[in-house]
């Protein structure tokens, strides 16, 4: 993983889609305007009912392409069986010390999938121990600003939101990329919760609610644990600041 160059924004998903469908608009929102975004899995989705761990490997490098990440790291940890292990951590902390993000984004801990529940206490442990100077790997320790947590199935009372609309096309373009789970065409493809044109509109509703609330057409919400600090009542989307 010796390509990780430092970047604004760290996204981690437990699959290769949920980054996609949970904030995609969001990081090609960051990439549109200048911020360097870098996409990491934790899996390669190897116990998902459609599509290949390589083939799916593919379609995330795909998708990075069209969200205009800087990189796209697969840890291949196993899939069904994450846990705050050590190697597991270790994994995740020498993306987080080689990549130096000011803000990282991780999956919300309230989700139907047993995975993302686990990626969320894996990943809350890691980011954590990330910047602990005696948790001790080959990189100087290193903590984000900021972690926000986003939504893949479910979702909840946001935090605050972020406006996609005029990025959605591109959203909907890296989903896409995901043809194994989206609409597989291997003969025996099986049919699944995702493969349903419902499942498409479940990730847009959600979109299109969360920005409704906020009077735009497409907006992605995040939950953080703090309160959201802001310097006035006035705000406006700094420039791309430069990375360490």
């Amino acid at each position: 993983m010796d390509h990780l160059s430092p970047v604004h924004l760290l996204a981690f998903g437990p699959h290769p889609d949920d980054i996609e469908i949970g904030m995609a608009g969001t990081v090609a929102k960051h990439t549109s305007l200048g911020y360097q975004a870098g996409l990491c899995d934790l899996t390669r989705g190897e116990m998902g009912s459609n599509g290949t761990a390589a083939e799916r490997v593919a379609e995330g490098e795909a998708a990075r392409e069209v969200l205009g990440a800087a990189w796209r790291v697969n840890l291949g940890l196993p899939d069904g069986n994450l846990a705050d292990t050590d190697s597991h951590v270790r994994a995740i902390v020498d993306v987080v010390r080689r990549s130096r993000p000011q803000v990282i984004a991780v999956p919300s801990g309230a989700d139907r999938h047993p995975d993302h529940v686990a990626a969320h206490r894996l990943l809350v442990s890691a980011v954590f121990k990330a910047g602990l100077r005696r948790f001790v790997t080959s990189e100087e320790p290193w903590r984000a600003e900021w972690v926000c947590f986003y939504f893949i199935n479910d979702s909840a009372p946001a935090s605050f939101v972020v406006d996609v609309s005029d990025v959605y096309e591109v959203k909907r373009r890296a989903l896409a990329c995901h043809a194994s789970q989206f609409a597989p065409s291997a003969g025996d493809a099986a049919a699944t919760r995702l493969t349903s044109p419902l499942f498409r509109q479940l990730i847009e509703s959600r979109d299109a609610q969360f920005g409704a609330l906020a009077g735009v057409r497409f907006a992605e919400g995040f939950v953080v644990r703090e309160p959201v600090l802001r310097p006035l009542l006035i705000g406006r989307w700094p420039v791309a600041p430069p990375l360490p």
